[in-house]
């Protein structure tokens, strides 16, 4: 799952990013809410992390924006402030979650794949299609039982597939669900981290769509 995490205080979306992308997660960094106005691709966001004291005006306000456009992804306010107004007015101008800092790294990440799987409208953890399954909060994959040994990446890749099994994705899609931003890409990444798949979960399943993408036909 790909993440935006807005939040102005450059150590901690630093420290914070770094336990994300161990988890598994690809994460973007917006540092102010002119930043976050402007992202060009929310709807491809798994989820935001939304600081409320910004440099240059409020994670509120912004989240205000964002749901006044339908801008409809999930979106966790972690902010110092904690009293009860704050969370009654943060989960009313649209929030899905409201924690306060500071918060143990494994209760915010409890929280991020409860609020997803809630946006999914799923009340169980694990995603099926035919033989394959996969709960992305344990970090488990199974194919007809048998739990599968995947790569940090090849776990994105195959969560990304069941998130979106039958459809079209493209290369450019794949690629940014998988890697931050700023990160260095590789024009063949997406073609070896398929291959890699296919020899794990079968080729047949992951259909090669010339000129376009991939799909995954399990």
């Amino acid at each position: 799952m790909r993440l935006l995490l807005v939040e102005d205080d450059v150590q901690l979306a630093s420290r914070l990013g770094e336990r994300l992308r161990g988890a598994g997660f690809a994460v973007d960094v917006a540092t102010n809410r002119a930043e976050g106005e402007a992202w060009p691709d929310l709807d491809k966001i798994g989820a935001v992390i939304l600081d409320l004291n910004l440099p240059d005006g409020s994670g509120m306000d912004l989240l205000r924006y964002w749901r006044a456009r339908r801008i409809a992804c999930p979106v966790i306010i972690l902010t110092a402030r904690g009293s009860w107004q704050d969370k009654v007015e943060g989960l009313n101008a649209g929030a899905d979650d409201f924690v306060v800092k500071p918060v143990r790294f494994e209760e915010l990440l409890a929280r991020l794949h409860a609020v997803w799987r809630r946006q999914q409208g799923a009340a169980d953890a694990w995603i099926e299609k035919g033989a394959l399954r996969l709960n992305p909060a344990d970090k488990k994959a199974e194919l007809e039982g048998e739990e599968l040994a995947l790569s940090r990446m090849e776990f994105r890749l195959l969560h990304l597939f069941l998130r979106h099994a039958g459809k079209p994705l493209s290369q450019s899609e794949i690629m940014d669900h998988l890697y931050d931003l700023d990160s260095e890409r590789q024009a063949n990444a997406v073609e070896v981290l398929i291959g890699r798949l296919r020899r794990k979960i079968g080729s047949e399943r992951i259909e090669t769509l010339r000129g376009f993408g991939y799909r995954l036909l399990a």
